[in-house]
C-alpha cells in the first residue's frame, strides 16, 4: 500500500513528536480549552454565576451612591487647586440636585433617584474607590469588560466561561443583551480574543420581544425537525470522517460542538426568551419596558445555568451625561430603577442571590465639576479617579459602603480599589485564583489581571 509524504512524516520522523503532543492533547487543561463542559473551580466559590448590569457611559456617583454634602460650600467656585491636587477640572464646583436619604437597617444612602433600589440596601455592597486608567469610553469600556484598555485581551465573560463552563448544553454559556445597537468598541466587549471561540459572548439584540426576532436564525423554513435532524447528523457524520482522518484537532472539535449547540439552542432559546409563560405577577414586578423584559430575560438564563449575563442600558453611550444631566440621568434611572430592584427580589425569592453575583455600574464615573456655563442644560465630564459600582449576592457582604472618595469627590483616597482588583475579586467568588486561571498564547501565560491585581477580602461574607 503506497502512503503520501505527508503520512510518511507523521508515522516515522514526528512519531516522537506526535507522542508527546498526544500527552498535550489529553491534558485535563488543553480538553478544557476547548469544550463548554462544565468545570471544578481552584476551590468551592460562592458564585456560579454572574449577571453584569452595565451602565454604559457611566452614571455620576454624586448624585446617585457617593453623596457629597462638602460640595455646597464650594457650588458655583474654581476648586481650590490644593484640593485638585493638580488634576485638570474645568468648570465649576456643583452639588447633586437630588437628595440623599438612609435606608435600611445599613443606613446606607442613596440618592432619590434609584428608590426602588434603595429598598433592597441591605443587600448591596457600594464599592466608592473604584478607579480606572483613562477617562475615555472606548479604553475605559476595554478596561472594564477585558482588563486592558489598548490590546486585545478576553473578555472577563469569556474568562469565566472557560473557568467553568456551562451548566445548560444547549445554551450559550456567555449571553450579552444590548438593544438597538452596540456599545462603544461594540463586540470587542465580549469577545474571547486568543481563547477559543467557543468561549466569546453572544448578542442577543432586546429590542425585539419575539423570540424569532432577538435570535437570528433560530429557526429552519425550509426543513421540519426530524429532516433538519437528520441533515445535521449526515453533516455531523461527515465532520467525524474529517475529523478522524486529521488525527487530533481541538479547533475542529470545537467547530463541531458549535454546530451541535446552534441546533439543540433552537428548542432551548425560544423557552428562554419568551416570558409569556411567567406568573402575571412576576412579568407585572419587572415591568413591561425594555429594561424590565432584559432583566427577567437575565433572570430566567441565569436560572438555566448560563454563567455570565450582561445586560448593556442602550446602545452609544446613554449615561454619559455631559448636558442636562439632571434631566437624562433622573430618565435613565426611571428605566432601570423598577427592574433592577425587581431582578433582587426575584433572584432572593428564587434562593439564587446567594449564588449569582449581581453587578451594576459603568466605565467610569463623573466629574463634581460642571462645564459652564451652568444651566439646566450643565452635565458633568468623564471621571475615573474615584467613581461607584455596587455589587450583590454571590458571596459580598450587604448593607455596607467599601472605600472612600475625599469630601468633594475629586478622587479616592481610602481602599482604592483598581478594575484589576475588582476582576481579581470577581474570580475569587467564583472560586478561582485569578493568578492561576491562565491561558498559554503566543509563548507565555496569560490571564485576565496580567500582572496585577489582588482580591478585596474586606467585601466578601
Amino acid at each position: 500500500m503506497s502512503i503520501d509524504r505527508r503520512q510518511l512524516l507523521r508515522q516515522s520522523g514526528m512519531g516522537i513528536g506526535m507522542l508527546a503532543l498526544s500527552g498535550l492533547l489529553n491534558d485535563e487543561r488543553c480538553e478544557a480549552a476547548y469544550s463548554q463542559a462544565a468545570k471544578e473551580p481552584h476551590f468551592p466559590g460562592r458564585a456560579k454565576r454572574v449577571i453584569h448590569l452595565f451602565a454604559n457611559g457611566g452614571p455620576s456617583q454624586i448624585d446617585s451612591f457617593d453623596p457629597k454634602p462638602a460640595l455646597k460650600k464650594f457650588a458655583g467656585k474654581t476648586l481650590d487647586p490644593k484640593l485638585a491636587r493638580d488634576k485638570r477640572l474645568g468648570g465649576v464646583a456643583r452639588p447633586s440636585s437630588f437628595k440623599f436619604q438612609r435606608h435600611g437597617e445599613s443606613g446606607l444612602q442613596v440618592s432619590e433617584l434609584f428608590p426602588n433600589i434603595a429598598q433592597h440596601v441591605d443587600k448591596l455592597c457600594v464599592i466608592r474607590s473604584m478607579v480606572s486608567d483613562v477617562p475615555n469610553h472606548e479604553p475605559g469600556l476595554m478596561m472594564m469588560n477585558c482588563g486592558d484598555i489598548v490590546r486585545p485581551r478576553p473578555s472577563v465573560g469569556s474568562w469565566t466561561l472557560y473557568g467553568l463552563g456551562t451548566e445548560n448544553q444547549s445554551l450559550p454559556g456567555f449571553i450579552v443583551m444590548c438593544p438597538k445597537g452596540l456599545p462603544t468598541a461594540a463586540t470587542a466587549n465580549w469577545r474571547s480574543a486568543f481563547l477559543p471561540g467557543i468561549f466569546q459572548g453572544t448578542h442577543v439584540d432586546t429590542q425585539y420581544t419575539d423570540p424569532e426576532e432577538l435570535i437570528a436564525n433560530i429557526g429552519n423554513d425550509f426543513l421540519v425537525g426530524d429532516r433538519q435532524k437528520r441533515q445535521l447528523d449526515l453533516i455531523q457524520d461527515l465532520n467525524q470522517l474529517h475529523l478522524d482522518q486529521r488525527g487530533e484537532d481541538q479547533a475542529l472539535s470545537a467547530r463541531i460542538e458549535s454546530l451541535e449547540l446552534a441546533f439543540r439552542m433552537q428548542g432551548e432559546s425560544r423557552d428562554a426568551f419568551d416570558l409569556s409563560d411567567e406568573p402575571k405577577h412576576i412579568r407585572d414586578l419587572y415591568g413591561d419596558t425594555l429594561q424590565g423584559r432584559q432583566m427577567l430575560i437575565a433572570r430566567r438564563l441565569s436560572q438555566r445555568g448560563v454563567r455570565y449575563v450582561q445586560v448593556y442600558h442602550g446602545a452609544g453611550q446613554p449615561w454619559d451625561s455631559h448636558a442636562a444631566l439632571d434631566r437624562n440621568h433622573r430618565r435613565l434611572a426611571g428605566e432601570c430603577d423598577q427592574p433592577i430592584a425587581a431582578l433582587l427580589a426575584d433572584l432572593e425569592q428564587q434562593g439564587l442571590l446567594d449564588e449569582t453575583l449581581v453587578i451594576w455600574g459603568g466605565e467610569m464615573g463623573r466629574t463634581p465639576t460642571v462645564q459652564l456655563p451652568v444651566n439646566a442644560n450643565t452635565g458633568r465630564d468623564h471621571h475615573v479617579d474615584g467613581f461607584t459600582i455596587w455589587m450583590a449576592g454571590g458571596g459580598v457582604r450587604g448593607g455596607m459602603a467599601y472605600g472612600e472618595t475625599d469630601e468633594v469627590g475629586l478622587e479616592a483616597v481610602q481602599n482604592r480599589m483598581h478594575v484589576h482588583d475588582l476582576h481579581a475579586t470577581i474570580l475569587h467568588l467564583l472560586g478561582f485564583d485569578h493568578t492561576r486561571l491562565t491561558y498559554r498564547y503566543a509563548g507565555r501565560d496569560f490571564r485576565l489581571t496580567d500582572v496585577h491585581g489582588n482580591v478585596v477580602k474586606d467585601i466578601l461574607a
